[in-house]
């Protein structure tokens, strides 16, 4: 098994064209680190619907330029020469180098490159392909991964994110590469880079969202040490708002992300710094990207200092309201299995038609015609329509913006955000949603705890009765296989448990519906004993196989 380790990673250092890493698989070669060469050759990254993503470093089970140029050429292959595609990269540790080299070897095949003119966010790279009529795209990140992490994000013709079977047909091409050192690099086909006029054009197709006329508003934001901060300020100032208040900490690309434990506005501080400038700046509003910006978290005042965060579920029920509010004809919105079912009813309750996906917006994006608004939990949006839609994917620039017009529309009219959620709780019932994940370091510890799941369903779960369970595996609920479950429960509640397609984690999805009957505040209160109650049942199931 040694002298097998040995060999797999000397052979990869022949091919290994980056410095660093060749020094880092020297070293571990030298000194014979058995356990480090075994973590890195034991098995690769797997190119999926989510492309790849993962830690830096030497070897198949990493992120580096060796990994990076096979999916380039496993991409090259299903597409074959002369085709399109777009490069875009974000300010990541090495996504400069991984978007040059997918460029040489896409045009070593023959293949003809547009790259985008910088660090941008992922948003812009989705609209490029769209606009500029590309055969596909490439995406270079890790999103709101931490900071030794990169990943590589294929869309495809339509803008959209890959699905089954382009996904299969282009690992199995990834898997017939040989040696990149003997792969053609930079030509017969062409490089093309673009420059300032594609981000021009994304923030022109912004403007044209369902924006209303109130424009006073006052913002603090955050880019997250993320690309987003230029463009978004970009695309409030052509909509005509002042310019937000950025971090300033946290304002400029790092890769490091210095000032949060983990770079995504989710998790527990990486919002402080911005709710402290708006506490300063008397703000209305919070905003958030995270570090490719196609996401986006809010946060709105309690107009006494205090600043409350929202869930994706509570500001996805506030712009599909202003959306359908603001658009005419045959529409369509559409969530995830794992969102709250609150959008349902308010399709419903407008005529609208409601789409429920798997998760992930490679499916909501391929919900039906007429989409004119998608969201999943997770604070990913699309506003628009599939016919004029600037991003077919989540963008949370564009999600930004909107959110910005309808609190300045109520802000006009001496109300806020949390005034609005009032008014959906007491028309739809409060739809309350929380989540719990378990974190794992051995992979197999989830497919046990699926495995023991379904052989063990829980018969109650936070004092209500399971009523019904779907096998999402099996395709219950008229949805394409996936592994997953859905616990039914009295009184309109919910669980979904799914393990992660990104993290090695098993997440637990909650849902109660409390009707309003007075007050909102009460109503709120007993939703959050009643989201504890199911949280400590959960955690127990969980805890007793772990």
């Amino acid at each position: 098994m040694s002298d097998d380790l040995l060999r797999q990673a000397r052979h990869w250092l022949l091919q290994d064209p980056d410095p660093d890493t060749q020094a880092e698989l020297s070293g571990l070669i030298e000194r014979e680190d058995l356990a480090a060469l075994r973590e890195r050759f034991h098995t690769k990254l797997e190119f999926g619907t989510a492309g790849l993503r993962g830690e830096l470093g030497a070897g198949p089970n990493r992120m580096n330029q060796v990994t990076v140029m096979r999916a380039a050429a496993g991409l090259a292959g299903v597409l074959g020469p002369g085709r399109h595609v777009v490069v875009g990269y974000d300010a990541r540790h090495k996504s400069d180098v991984f978007a040059r080299d997918t460029a040489a070897v896409l045009t070593g095949a023959g293949l003809h490159v547009s790259l985008l003119p910088g660090p941008l966010p992922t948003p812009v790279l989705a609209f490029a392909v769209h606009r500029l009529g590309a055969d596909a795209g490439v995406m270079v990140t890790a999103s709101h991964n931490p900071p030794r992490d990169n990943g590589y994000k294929v869309y495809w013709g339509d803008g959209s994110q890959i699905v089954p079977p382009i996904d299969s047909e282009i690992s199995a091409a990834i898997d017939a590469v040989g040696r990149v050192d003997r792969l053609p690099l930079d030509g017969p086909g062409t490089l093309t880079e673009l420059g300032d006029a594609i981000v021009d054009d994304y923030l022109e197709a912004l403007t044209a969202l369902p924006l209303g006329e109130a424009r006073e508003l006052r913002v603090a934001y955050t880019p997250l040490h993320g690309v987003g901060g230029a463009t978004l300020t970009g695309a409030f100032l052509d909509a005509g708002f002042e310019s937000p208040m950025s971090v300033e900490e946290q304002r400029d690309p790092d890769p490091d992300f210095p000032t949060v434990a983990f770079p995504n506005p989710e998790e527990p501080g990486a919002m402080d710094l911005t709710i402290a400038l708006a506490a300063k700046i008397k703000a209305d509003l919070v905003l958030a990207n995270d570090p490719d910006a196609d996401r986006c978290a809010v946060g709105v005042s309690l107009g006494d200092g205090t600043f409350r965060m929202l869930t994706g579920d509570e500001v996805g029920g506030l712009l599909a309201e202003h959306v359908i509010r603001h658009t005419t004809g045959d529409r369509m919105v559409a969530t995830t299995i794992v969102s709250s079912t609150l959008l349902g009813k308010i399709a419903r309750a407008h005529g609208v038609r409601y789409g429920e996906t798997l998760t992930g917006f490679k499916w909501i994006m391929k919900a039906g015609p007429g989409l004119v608004f998608g969201y999943e939990e997770a604070i990913g949006y699309s506003v628009g329509s599939d016919a004029g839609l600037p991003v077919r994917d989540k963008d949370g620039i564009g999600a930004a913006l909107t959110v910005a017009a309808i609190a300045a529309e109520a802000k006009q009219a001496g109300r806020t955000l949390a005034d609005l959620l009032d008014d959906q709780a007491r028309r739809y019932g409060l739809h309350a949603t929380s989540q719990l994940s378990l974190r794992v370091d051995d992979l197999s510890l989830i497919a046990d705890a699926m495995a023991r799941l379904r052989a063990e369903p829980p018969a109650e779960l936070g004092g209500r009765a399971v009523t019904a369970v779907d096998d999402l595996s099996r395709g219950d609920g008229g949805l394409p296989a996936t592994d997953g479950l859905r616990y039914h429960l009295a009184d309109d509640a919910r669980v979904v448990i799914r393990p992660s397609g990104t993290e090695p984690k098993l997440k637990c999805y909650l849902e109660v519906v409390v009707p309003v009957t007075g007050d909102v505040a009460d109503a709120r209160a007993l939703a959050s004993r009643e989201l504890a109650a199911l949280t400590t049942d959960l955690d127990a199931i969980l805890a007793s196989g772990s």
